[in-house]
């Protein structure tokens, strides 16, 4: 089913901490991916935002719903994406895509290695389910521009790709799409 081309594009913005959603500390990951839409996309779009704790089943149960009935065409998810044994994000986003794809991953740990060389430690991958991209991000607020301005230019063109509404970029982000797309 194609997506609603007049109504704004849905973005699920999921923080994945079990601190931040018991309340320990304020989600700072969660605004900043919300702040970096808010520069870098010029089509209109609307936010469904979550703060939930480190649990696999729920991480799943909730990517499901953005995906299945909020109809987000893009999920970006920070936290859970480390070697801790409460990381589970990526776990999270294998049970429930249906495609990998892990060219982000690997673009955003090249990325990243250019800054820190821990960005190894990190798991972050992406898929689709339905018509939803979803992609694990770092937790660290300031990865979380770094590894988008890395793979946003794709994004845009695989959306397009599972029949998501068009997207445009902003403010020196540039979509790659082949001539005439």
């Amino acid at each position: 089913m194609s997506a609603d081309k007049t109504s704004p594009a849905k973005i699920g913005i999921v923080t994945v901490s079990d601190r931040a959603s018991a309340g320990v500390y304020k989600d700072l990951g969660g605004p900043a991916i919300h702040e970096y839409f808010e520069k870098h996309l010029s089509s209109p779009w609307q936010a469904v935002s979550k703060v939930i704790a480190d649990e696999v089943d729920l991480v799943a149960v909730t990517l499901r719903e953005l995906a299945d009935i909020e109809k987000c065409c893009l999920i970006v998810t920070t936290g859970g994406t480390g070697p801790a044994l409460r990381d589970v994000t990526p776990e999270a986003t294998e049970q429930v895509c249906e495609k990998m794809m892990p060219g982000f991953g690997e673009l955003m740990r090249a990325t990243s290695l250019k800054v820190v060389p821990t960005a190894i430690l990190s798991r972050q991958t992406a898929g689709i389910r339905g018509g939803a991209l979803i992609i694990n991000l770092p937790g660290k607020p300031s990865s979380i521009s770094e590894c988008l301005d890395a793979v946003m230019p794709a994004v845009p063109y695989c959306i397009d790709l599972i029949d998501g509404p068009r997207l445009e970029l902003a403010n020196g982000l540039v979509a790659f799409r082949p001539k005439g797309k």
